[in-house]
């Protein structure tokens, strides 16, 4: 189920992006981006509609997830 991310606190939702980046592991990309800069590009992304907040009933949890186009 898709969670509208400006119903979510603003501590919330900062939680919730910040374990997503923390999830992604080390970068092996040509410079290195800092935690607070994926941080904005994640909320950017969501803000501009090409990234989502979903909640999964079955596990109780919630996730970002890339908007694929079709």
């Amino acid at each position: 189920m898709d969670v509208p991310w400006e119903s979510l606190k603003s501590d919330t939702l900062r939680a919730l992006i910040e374990e997503f980046v923390s999830r992604e592991g080390t970068d092996y990309g040509g410079r290195e981006i800092t935690f607070e800069a994926k941080v904005e590009q994640v909320l950017r992304a969501l803000r501009d509609g090409s990234a989502k907040v979903v909640f999964d009933a079955e596990t109780e949890s919630c996730d970002i997830r890339e908007v694929r186009l079709k």
